[in-house]
């Protein structure tokens, strides 16, 4: 993982869901901690990874600071972490909190929450056939998916408050 972007979504109280009212996000870009890596997706994130093995920043203070930002941005609130699929961005944030922020991970071992299948269930479609790409055009975002961690996390962010609120007929 070579970046990471975080953006506010909203929050629920369990029964009243509310937008961010402000553009909340965190960004970084790490400094690769492996010699192995596959040079196409790298290529698809449009970053230097020569680049940042001098100026990415180092994964323990970055992880370290994100659980920090996650923490406050929450406040007295659970913070749960959105993804769509969950599977992809869980499986790479969670080892890099557990392995290198002093702190853990903010979201504990399960906080999460799947975008694809909560659109499956409500679209009473199967995960198969609940792709990003099958989205109805009312959930779909009006950002562009870029493949930068920060252009991304908006995008999501924007489909998941879509989803939320979404009553289909």
């Amino acid at each position: 993982m070579l970046s990471i972007g975080v953006v506010v979504a909203g929050t629920f109280d369990g029964s009243r869901f509310v937008r961010p009212s402000a553009d909340e996000h965190w960004y970084a870009e790490l400094k690769p901690i492996s010699l192995d890596f596959d040079p196409d997706a790298l290529a698809v994130s449009g970053l230097d990874r020569d680049r940042l093995l001098i100026e990415g920043r180092d994964c323990a203070e970055a992880m370290t600071d994100l659980a920090k930002w996650v923490s406050s941005i929450a406040g007295r609130r659970t913070p749960v972490l959105a993804a769509y699929p969950l599977s992809y961005d869980w499986t790479f944030l969670y080892w890099y909190f557990v392995r290198f922020s002093t702190l853990g991970c903010p979201f504990k071992h399960s906080r999460c929450f799947d975008m694809k299948t909560a659109y499956a269930v409500k679209g009473r479609r199967t995960i198969g056939r609940s792709g990003r790409d099958r989205l109805p055009s009312e959930l779909r975002s009006s950002l562009a998916h870029t493949h930068h961690a920060l252009d991304d996390a908006r995008e999501q962010a924007e489909i998941f408050a879509r989803l939320f609120e979404w009553q289909p007929g």
